[in-house]
């Protein structure tokens, strides 16, 4: 067959390979906004692995994707394209990472699990979760302490404690001062996080992993799950949750695997029939 005919295939079948990788394994994420800073700059992208959580839960300190609830105000509305030529580009932008933002998606670092109990401050104005201090060197401009706390704002750097229920996670951006998140927003149910953010790739210069700060090594375990002995049975004596996935048993910290970069590779050949239920975002090409 001349390479004339066989193009127009392989374009095909490489357009279908891309979507397939984008919609279970990985994709690229186009930052947009200052609520990552300094970790996260406007402009980078970053691979997202889709498919780590399908074997394990998150970790503190992981960088996530998620849907915000209808409780998140968004951060940033993308403009509608009503032409096809818009909206096929708006198409391709997604599949590449590079589109406007979603206006619920969001990218934010796990801070609290269920079971934690998450505070601040202490009398050097850290963040606190189940009592021990995080040192958060990533945080690049820290919200006020002077400023009193105020429901649906989180410009004081003052809240809790809270104890995260099950199901649900803490999440706050690096760029305290500007970023819009659980502190004013309320907890994010696990089941809306899209995947991990584990690299950045653009631009070049800039390629590095995003590795878990070692100050979350550090946190005790919580001394009971949420809800008492009922949800510690829902949870199941070896930490199977109900909805299929493994979780920590009772008060056990989850931590990160070392090998999550492979899991969109290897886990397609190992996935089980029944896929847990997860937020699989129709419009992500961007985050906040």
């Amino acid at each position: 067959m001349p390479l004339w005919q066989e193009l127009p295939l392989l374009l095909v079948v490489a357009f279908c390979l891309a979507v397939l990788i984008r919609t279970f394994l990985l994709q690229a994420f186009y930052i947009p906004s200052a609520s990552m800073e300094n970790t996260l700059l406007i402009g980078d992208r970053v691979l997202v692995n889709k498919i780590v959580y399908d074997v394990r839960e998150p970790a503190r300190g992981e960088v996530v994707v998620f849907r915000g609830t209808d409780n998140w105000d968004p951060e940033n509305v993308p403009q509608q394209q009503g032409s096809f030529l818009g909206r096929l580009g708006r198409t391709i932008g997604d599949l590449i990472g590079v589109s406007e933002p979603g206006e619920r998606d969001f990218i934010k670092r796990v801070i609290a699990l269920p079971g934690d109990t998450i505070a601040c401050c202490d009398a050097e104005g850290r963040v606190t979760v189940n009592g021990y201090p995080l040192d958060e060197p990533y945080v690049t401009d820290n919200s006020s302490i002077d400023i009193p706390p105020t429901p649906g704002e989180c410009r004081s750097r003052r809240f809790g404690p809270i104890v995260i229920e099950m199901g649900q996670m803490f999440v706050m951006g690096d760029h305290r001062a500007v970023s819009q998140d659980s502190r004013c927003q309320g907890p994010v149910p696990i089941k809306n996080v899209i995947g991990r953010a584990f690299v950045i790739v653009w631009p070049t210069s800039q390629w590095a992993g995003m590795p878990v700060p070692k100050t979350f090594e550090k946190v005790p375990r919580p001394l009971a799950l949420p809800g008492g002995p009922a949800a510690a049975r829902e949870a199941g004596p070896e930490g199977v949750a109900a909805r299929g996935r493994t979780v920590a048993a009772e008060g056990q910290p989850v931590v990160p695997g070392k090998f999550d970069f492979f899991v969109p590779f290897v886990g397609v050949l190992s996935h089980r029939r029944v896929r847990p239920t997860r937020a699989r975002s129709d419009n992500v090409g961007s985050v906040l």
